[in-house]
């Protein structure tokens, strides 16, 4: 006598299947080997960045900005103690604190700069590839000027445009953000509309266009997800170079004001001078900050990548069967 799945079972499996195919989840379980452990130290790295970054007021002793204590004023280029762990900069700042708080600048300006790069990319590429004429050769001749020129002098340049090189928290982080944005949007805009060309020639865009579907309806229901498969690979990749570029922007000087904000770039300038002294903490920490970052980042791009490239992607060993049923198919044979 068959008797019919419990309701209460049946909906907690249904939500257990829905829970593995999460991003990042999903590529987890997928992942064997040395692909899986690059992808789990990626996302440890970043999560230990993100805490930092959240819970930088805990963590942090000290202020970004904060020269003196209750003892009076912080000591110049004091060596690593149990007071200053990381020891202190040129200009009397604990490095320590400095490090940490970098971590908030650092999150929120490529958080910012890569959302607005994706609006606008698959906004612009959307457009530009379904609707061609004129108005696909002007964004893709742009597109094309922007993306040779170099990526760090680009940003240079609308840094200064925008803010004059420096800000204050919110204007400096809009200014970086908004300098690698200009940077990114045309990568994203090719890979959209390469897509989107690809795919308005498709059996279900041209059924959708002869039932009468509007253009608004046809982009965001049937060519939106389709274009978009392969940008998380892209996000992980350009969020690297996002933090490399702001780090550059600040080491240069056209960063965010270093009284506004704590920012790793500016520290390695400041740290310069210190090395023929042989005073190493002021450089050596802010550096291994923007290192581990990138790395973290990277492996996990690193790791998506290979899982979505049949070529590259490491299969899974068939389970052996159990010895009984080895047994009996050996003696069948």
């Amino acid at each position: 006598m068959s008797t019919a799945p419990d309701p209460i079972e049946h909906g907690a499996a249904a939500h257990v299947a829905r829970w593995k195919k999460l991003p990042l989840v999903w590529q987890l379980r997928r992942s064997v080997g040395l692909q899986r452990g690059m992808l789990i130290a990626g996302l440890v790295i970043c999560a230990v960045f993100v805490l930092l970054a959240v819970l930088a007021p805990l963590i942090a002793p000290y202020s970004f900005n904060q020269l003196s204590g209750p003892d009076g004023s912080f000591p110049r280029q004091a060596p690593p103690s149990g007071e200053f762990w990381w020891g202190t900069t040129v200009g009397g700042y604990d490095v320590f604190s400095r490090v940490v708080w970098g971590t908030q600048t650092a999150l929120l300006t490529v958080v910012l700069a890569v959302v607005a790069s994706i609006f606008l990319g698959i906004a612009l590429g959307l457009v530009s590839g379904y609707l061609g004429g004129w108005l696909d050769r002007v964004l893709v001749t742009v597109a094309d000027a922007i993306y040779a020129f170099p990526s760090l002098l680009l940003a240079i340049v609308v840094s200064i445009i925008i803010s004059g090189g420096q800000s204050s928290f919110l204007g400096g982080i809009a200014a970086a953000a908004i300098s690698i944005t200009v940077v990114f949007v045309p990568q994203y805009f090719r890979v959209v509309r390469a897509e989107t060309v690809r795919l308005k020639a498709e059996a279900f865009v041209e059924s959708a266009r002869v039932l009468g579907a509007s253009t608004s309806r046809i982009l965001s229901r049937h060519v939106l997800r389709n274009a978009t498969r392969s940008l998380p690979l892209i996000v992980t990749l350009n969020a690297s170079e996002a933090i490399l570029t702001l780090a550059g922007l600040g080491f240069l000087g056209f960063g965010i004001n270093p009284t506004a904000a704590a920012e790793w770039g500016y520290d390695l300038n400041r740290a310069i001078s210190d090395v023929a002294s042989g005073i190493w903490w002021t450089g050596v920490f802010p550096g291994v900050a923007i290192v581990m970052l990138v790395l973290g980042i990277t492996l996990v791009g690193e790791s998506l990548n290979d899982l979505s490239d049949p070529r590259l992607r490491i299969r899974r060993r068939p389970p052996r069967p159990p010895r009984r049923v080895a047994t009996a198919m050996k003696g069948a044979a």
